[in-house]
Formats: structure tokens, C-alpha cells, sequence
């Protein structure tokens, strides 16, 4: 065989090794660019940075979301495979909820009154603290504030409202993507019918074309999604908005679907650059959501196995990704309140990063490891049960 088409068959389960690979870093990397991205309406009530440059179809904190969702779809994939739906559902819970429900509670019985102290002169309504905390405590946020308080800062007078963690509107689609697989895993799907997951896939990818289609006369080559109304209420969940339920879900199950036929997946510079073209021309020009999403998702993937062994221990014994993702906004509001993006945008960002990387730090410490510690935990009944004699002449 010719060397230049062997170096071409190349896949990403060649190249990427579930145990030494780039994900951390990608992570990491991800969350950092969402605190960037959000320096600037939280700063000085500005818009994301990149919404001009790509004629409004994405910015900076839109693609590290989307990038979170494709990684997110390609990990939960392999241990979907490997587990049950209960004990995939217990790690999921594990992973998502003990953070959460810490940083919800830090928030709204710490970090309220000490603001309400200092701007109000007094420690603030509990009743708002309860309120907030258990408005948000299921993943699904829909109570975005405490009060009034934070309506001083630059997002405060943007919005007129209160908001203490804006960035937790995407859990409860990160959520329900858990669902969704769970109910893969219950039906045998992701071990014996792989292939029904990229057909969803390319069910929801359909749906984005037809968007294109349908608003490529009106705005040229740079489309925007269209708007669907909403899902539910469903319970624990709530009201979904449509668009954003299959758009982000595509993305969810587009890295599955890698995780799933990678063996399949060719890695490739070439590849790489074509994919890296598609995805800026179509930032600039238009048709993001049918060409650049796709371009991106394979352009992530192919990272975490194509990236250097020096950067394969981040986030591998110290996953501090999450912890900066949930902790960020409210360290960017209290910054903001004083005054610190008054020094410039370089400085709001350092001194953010800095406050973000050490709640995440303790979250991750004293939270988040502890709590997925308990991945292994079978309830006592269960464990002490015998177990199910196996037929003579059965396989074991």
C-alpha cells in the first residue's frame, strides 16, 4: 500500500487513548473561554466578543458551550456502554449535583449576605437565599437572582434584573442529554443497535439544515437557528427551549457517534486543515450551523487524541473544569461590584480567573472528588444479596 493512503486510514481509536489524552486540557481550556467571553457584558455590559466577526451567528462563550456538549457526548458514550442505566445515572448524579448544590448554597447563605452587607448595611432576606437555592436545585434555573442584589453591576443595569449565575442555564440540557442516553442504555442501544445513535444525529443535523434553508434568502449565507417555542413542563426539568434542545443535543449526539464508530473516524493533518478552513469560512461568511458546527465537533475530538503527552495529565487528577464553569459568573459579578473592570479588561480577567480557579480548586478538593468517590457505591441490600446461581451448561 501506497505510505501516503496507509497514514490516511489512520483512526482516532489509533490515536487516542482513553487513559492519556487531551480532553483535560480541552476542558479546562473551555471553561477559561467562557469566563473570557463573558468579561465583557459582566465588565462593561458589552456583547460577547465574536458576534460582529461572525455576522451574529456565534461568539466565544457559544462555541466553548457547544465544545462542552461535544466532549460531554463522547465521554458519557463510552461509559454508556460500559454501565447500566442506574449506575450511569448514579455517576452522572455524582458528577453534576454534590458541585452544584455546594455552589448554590456558597452563593445564597454566603456570598448574598456578605454583598447585601456590604452594599445594604445589613445581611439581606434569608427567604431570598431559600429561594434561590431551591429555584435552582434541581439543574433547572429559573430563579436567576437574590433580591436585587448584583442589579448595580454593569450586567445588572444591562438586564435590570439580579442575576448571580447565569452560566447554569445550560445544565439543565446537559441534563436532559443524560436522560436521553439513559434511555439509549435501558433500550440496549449503545451495545447493540450503535447505529441508531448517529441516525438521531442526523435527524437533529436535518432540523439544522432545514433552518439553513428556510432563512438563507433573508440573511444571506449567515443564518440564524429558528426559534420553536418550548418543551414541557417536565417533571424535574421544567420548560426546554426547543431550538436550543435540538440544536445542543445534535451536538451531545454527534460526539457520541464519534465515540461510537471511532474506529471509523480518519485522522488526519489534512483533515484537520480542511475542517479548520471550514469552520472559519464559515464563521465569516455564513452557514455556521450546518458546516462549522460539524467542522468543530470533528476539529475537538481529533485533539484530545492528537495532542502532546506533556499536556495528558491536566485535568486527569485535578479536574478543575467544572468547578471554574459553575463558580466564574458570580466571581465576575462580585469583581465587577468592586469596581475591579474599571482597571481594564486584562486585569478583570486575570483577577476573575484567579478567584474562579480557587473556588474550583476547593470545589474539586472538598466536593467534587469525594462525591465521585462514591461511583462504586451498591447500596447494602444489594450488596449483600446472593447472587443468582447460574445453570449448569450456562454461560457465566
Amino acid at each position: 500500500m501506497d505510505p501516503d493512503v496507509r497514514i490516511f486510514t489512520t483512526t482516532l481509536q489509533t490515536r487516542y487513548d482513553p487513559k492519556a489524552n487531551g480532553l483535560g486540557l480541552l476542558r479546562l481550556v473551555l471553561a477559561l473561554a467562557v469566563l473570557v467571553a463573558h468579561s465583557w457584558p459582566l465588565g462593561s455590559g458589552a456583547a460577547n466578543p465574536g458576534l460582529g466577526l461572525t455576522r451574529g451567528q456565534t461568539d466565544l462563550g457559544a462555541l466553548a458551550v457547544d465544545g462542552f456538549f461535544v466532549l460531554s457526548g463522547f465521554l458519557v458514550a463510552a461509559s454508556g456502554r460500559r454501565l447500566g442505566p442506574v449506575r450511569f445515572a448514579w455517576h452522572r448524579c455524582l458528577r453534576i449535583f454534590p458541585g452544584l448544590w455546594t455552589c448554590l448554597l456558597v452563593l445564597a447563605f454566603v456570598l448574598a449576605p456578605l454583598v447585601s452587607l456590604a452594599t445594604r448595611g445589613r445581611l439581606g432576606d434569608p427567604g431570598a437565599s431559600l429561594a434561590y437555592a431551591w429555584g435552582n436545585w434541581f439543574g433547572n434555573p429559573h430563579v436567576w437572582g437574590v433580591g436585587d442584589l448584583f442589579a448595580e453591576t454593569p450586567y445588572g443595569r444591562l438586564t435590570h434584573a439580579s442575576v448571580f449565575n447565569g452560566s447554569l442555564w445550560s445544565l439543565v440540557y446537559e441534563l436532559s442529554c443524560y436522560a436521553g442516553m439513559i434511555a439509549l442504555i435501558a433500550a440496549g442501544v449503545l451495545r447493540r443497535h450503535t447505529w441508531l445513535v448517529p441516525l438521531l444525529a442526523l435527524a437533529a443535523y436535518a432540523v439544522i439544515v432545514s433552518d439553513f434553508l428556510r432563512t438563507v434568502g433573508t440573511h444571506g449565507l449567515a443564518t440564524r437557528p429558528v426559534q420553536r417555542g418550548g418543551i414541557g413542563p417536565i417533571p424535574l426539568i421544567g420548560h426546554l427551549n426547543l431550538q436550543l434542545t435540538i440544536y445542543l443535543g445534535f451536538l451531545f449526539l454527534l460526539g457520541a457517534s464519534i465515540q461510537l464508530y471511532r474506529h471509523r473516524v480518519p485522522i488526519h493533518p489534512a483533515l484537520a486543515l480542511l475542517a479548520g478552513a471550514a469552520l472559519v469560512s464559515s464563521m465569516l461568511v455564513g452557514g455556521f450551523f450546518v458546516v462549522g458546527l460539524p467542522a468543530y465537533a470533528y476539529l475537538l475530538v481529533s485533539a484530545a487524541g492528537v495532542l502532546p503527552p506533556a499536556v495528558h495529565g491536566i485535568g486527569r487528577r485535578r479536574d478543575y473544569s467544572y468547578g471554574i464553569y459553575i463558580y466564574a459568573f458570580p466571581v465576575q459579578q462580585l469583581v465587577a461590584l468592586a469596581g475591579g473592570a474599571a482597571w481594564g479588561v486584562l486585569p478583570y480577567i486575570a483577577l476573575s480567573a484567579t478567584g474562579a480557579l480557587v473556588l474550583a480548586a476547593l470545589s474539586w478538593h472538598l466536593v467534587e472528588r469525594p462525591a465521585l468517590s462514591l461511583k462504586d457505591w451498591t447500596p447494602r441490600r444489594v450488596a449483600t444479596e446472593p447472587a443468582a446461581k447460574t445453570p449448569v451448561g450456562a454461560a457465566p
